[in-house]
């Protein structure tokens, strides 16, 4: 089985930085995309952005140009470099990766445990 750990998430103020975490661990043969989404009070979890084992990375248009994606395959980890946050950013992220077992003969999603993120105005 794979296993997510994130850290990161906290209370900041508008326009402030904040630096998520996603690291894998457990029986991985091989891991895909990586990427982290969002999910705001009464509001449907949608994504943030994603970075494929090429390193292509795609974001939602809410955040680009103020959040970078990342990830450190030695250590099976993706980042989400948060800046210039908004109210609006509020939410709990959530890591994804796409990952195969090892035994296994598929790619299966994989969700962490989630984060807050809050940024007070």
């Amino acid at each position: 089985q794979v296993q997510l750990v994130e850290s990161g998430g906290g209370l900041v103020q508008a326009g402030g930085s904040l630096r998520l975490s996603c690291a894998a661990s457990g029986s991985i043969f091989s891991i895909n995309t990586m990427g982290w989404y969002r999910q705001a009070p009464g509001k449907q979890r949608e994504l943030v952005a994603t970075i494929t084992g090429g390193g292509r990375r795609n974001y939602a248009d809410s955040v680009k140009g103020r959040f970078t994606i990342s990830r450190d395959n030695a250590k099976n980890t993706v980042y989400l470099q948060m800046n210039s946050l908004k109210p609006e950013d509020t939410a709990v992220y959530y890591c994804n990766v796409e990952a195969r077992a090892l035994g296994g003969g598929y790619y299966t999603y994989y969700w962490g445990q989630g984060t807050q993120v809050t940024v007070s105005s």
